[in-house]
């Protein structure tokens, strides 16, 4: 068993990634820094599930201070690194700059040295779709040109995964960076859509469509998403630097989303539609070939059968709920 420093193991990915871990029995180093991007409450409330195995242990640090995260290695020595840690959101990119800087840059350059320096066995990352940018070509390849991001928090991602291709180059580190498309489910972040518009719908409020609903995304479950998670951890057989997508390979219309939202929440929704939004990209499509060949990768989880359970969550948990409505509204 393996002793995994998992950062992120408060927000959405990392949470079910650290579970998986520990469920397996690996021990978990879990470093968050519970900012207030969306409501601490949610954080700690995942946190309180993980405080339940006797494998993990919390480290509340922030990335972007190289003492903390020296300290963190010193103390644990982690064979391996998952990298789930990050300032989410593409519009927030628009207005907060430099919250990316210091957390997807400086904080990836504090933790790859660190992963270097104590000879970790393999660093796995969280990357985004977002970096294939307004490619039109679809789906998207990991082959295909990544050079023309259309948000700040794009650029930061690919950025990520030109730093830790230099690491692999020169310091042979072994390197995964993980493209994640449109990740949703229980227990999810409050400012993705899904989240967003169902309280909107429950609570009769309108929402703001973009593109007119024409915008097309490749919904993936998270279930789907740590099975590749945990197997670009663990599995044998992967090169040096790998970058690799994981995504459901089933693009959907936004109005087809919202359609499903509304037939399990029994409601209809009160939309507003608007022109598409400044980063925003029109579609996108994981090429899961990679994945599937390198990670043994198959989604199983249909979006009717995912929102299906996300809503399901949301009823079981309304007091939750209601605090990150608090919260958001300030």
């Amino acid at each position: 068993m393996a002793v995994v420093l998992l950062t992120g193991s408060a927000g959405f990915i990392g949470f079910y990634v650290t579970k998986a871990l520990l469920e397996s029995g690996d021990s978990v180093i879990g470093l968050d820094n519970f900012n207030s991007y969306y409501t601490p409450e949610l954080k700690r409330a995942r946190t309180a599930i993980l405080t339940g195995y006797r494998n993990f242990v919390p480290v509340e640090a922030d990335l972007a201070d190289p003492d903390s995260v020296r300290r963190c290695f010193k103390e644990h020595s982690p064979d391996l690194v998952f990298h789930s840690a990050a300032q989410a959101g593409v519009r927030y990119s628009l207005r907060n700059p430099r919250a990316y800087q210091k957390s997807n840059l400086e904080g990836f350059i504090n933790l790859i040295e660190e992963a270097r320096l104590f000879s970790v066995k393999r660093f796995v990352y969280a990357s985004s779709s977002s970096v294939y940018g307004g490619n039109t070509k679809m789906p998207y390849s990991e082959d295909d040109p990544v050079n023309s991001p259309v948000s700040l928090y794009a650029a930061t991602k690919r950025a990520n995964e030109l730093i830790a291709h230099s690491y692999t180059h020169l310091w042979k580190l072994q390197t995964v960076g993980l493209r994640f498309f449109t990740v949703y489910g229980p227990w999810g972040r409050p400012d993705m859509a899904y989240w967003s518009f169902l309280e909107a719908i429950l609570n009769r409020e309108p929402i703001k469509v973009f593109n007119h609903g024409k915008n097309r995304r490749d919904f993936t479950y998270i279930d789907d998403i740590v099975a590749g998670a945990v197997a670009a951890l663990k599995i044998d057989g992967l090169g040096s630097y790998e970058i690799i997508n994981l995504g459901n390979n089933d693009p959907v219309e936004l109005m087809d989303f919202i359609e499903t939202l509304e037939r399990f929440a029994g409601l209809k929704a009160v939309m507003e539609m608007a022109p598409p939004q400044p980063g925003d990209v029109v579609a996108t499509y994981a090429d899961i070939r990679k994945a599937q060949v390198k990670l043994g990768f198959q989604p199983k989880t249909s979006l009717k059968d995912g929102l299906e359970k996300f809503v399901k969550w949301y009823m079981d948990n309304r007091d939750l709920a209601e605090a990150v409505r608090r919260f958001r509204k300030g």
